[in-house]
């Protein structure tokens, strides 16, 4: 799954990889939308507190927020060995519409509907 998310994440208008840390960050004009810790199969989103509060119901625990005051931030991590590919492209777009700028989000948003 680790491979899936790059290319998701890499998928997006304008989005590039770097170093963030001691793991690996996507980036939208500059803003950081995702990260991807692949030595602990873990990715983590910057998603908006509802989208947040949607996705951790979703199959059973494979997305939780982070365990301090980032999770109260959206910051939403996601166990990448037990999240389908679906959600996991789903929490992607939210994520990155989070942060990209309007002109970017436009397609994914109604690609949504």
């Amino acid at each position: 799954m680790i491979e899936t998310f790059r290319r998701l994440a890499l998928a997006f208008e304008s989005v590039t990889e770097a170093p963030h840390h001691e793991v690996i960050g996507f980036k939208v004009k500059g803003k950081i939308f995702a990260t991807l810790n692949a030595p602990h199969q873990r990715g983590c989103l910057r998603l908006s507190g509802f989208d947040q509060s949607l996705f951790i119901k979703f199959e059973d625990g494979a997305l939780y927020p982070v365990p301090n005051k980032w999770g109260k931030y959206g910051w939403t991590n996601i166990d990448l060995s037990r999240v389908s590919e679906e959600l996991l492209q789903d929490a992607l777009i939210a994520a990155y519409c989070a942060v990209a700028p309007k002109g970017l989000t436009a397609r994914y948003l109604e690609e949504e509907e």
